[in-house]
């Protein structure tokens, strides 16, 4: 272990909230406890733009992959997302990606570089959609929902959501969520793969769910979506 990385889980343990941990663990089912230090998010991405100030130990941390902790994942998470080259960025997700193991680690990648939308973002969301690694293909339907539902949008951004391989909770939730925001941001375009039933019979009727509990959608288009609703078999 190098030293910036004992440095770090130091500063990680300094940190903990062991009320926080038992709280969070809870909420990540497919995390060992004894994986996590119980650290909160703000605190971790407040060292993030610490670490990120000296360029050679952010480079450091992110080549010391794979990490022993939840929260270092996190970090890492969160320094990458303060990279501001595109390439530089796509490199470190690719190399990132295949060891994250949960739901909230993958949500929190945010990236800086992406914010602009580079032109080729959209098909590398793709590719990632394509994996087999859950995450990895969980992050690509997030990059879509995050960046690509305003006026970034493309009709066929919808139709790539609808053919990622269902099956995987965390997949088919984060499908369900993009197709929900897509019913508030894009209604014209999203309804369609509900009234022609051209999503897996959970994803159809978790989004349905998500859409009526959304702010963002008026009651007459709620009371529509509830007779849209799917049965085994249908």
């Amino acid at each position: 272990m190098s030293d910036i990385v004992e440095s770090v889980r130091m500063r990680l343990f300094d940190l903990q909230d062991l009320d926080y941990k038992a709280f969070h663990c809870k909420l990540m089912p497919t995390v060992p406890p004894e994986a996590v230090i119980g650290v909160r998010t703000p605190e971790i991405r407040q060292l993030a733009r610490e670490l990120s100030k000296t360029p050679e130990t952010a480079a450091e941390y992110l080549g010391s992959l794979p990490h022993r902790y939840y929260e270092e994942n996190n970090l890492h998470g969160a320094l990458l997302s303060l990279l501001r080259d595109y390439g530089q960025t796509v490199e470190a997700l690719e190399e990132f990606l295949p060891y994250v193991d949960n739901w909230a680690t993958c949500d929190l990648l945010s990236p800086k570089a992406f914010r602009k939308h580079p032109e080729q973002l959209p098909e590398q969301a793709r590719r990632w959609m394509d994996s087999q690694h859950v995450y990895t293909a969980r992050f690509g339907i997030g990059v879509l929902l995050s960046f690509y539902l305003d006026e970034a949008f493309q009709p066929e951004y919808l139709a790539w959501v609808s053919q990622v391989r269902g099956g995987e909770y965390y997949v088919d939730m984060m499908a369900a969520w993009y197709f929900a925001t897509a019913l508030a941001k894009q209604y014209e375009a999203a309804l369609p793969y509900l009234e022609q039933g051209r999503l897996g019979l959970w994803v159809h009727n978790k989004t349905i769910q998500k859409a009526i509990e959304s702010r963002r959608i008026t009651a007459a288009r709620k009371a529509y979506l509830r007779t849209l609703r799917r049965k085994e078999g249908a």
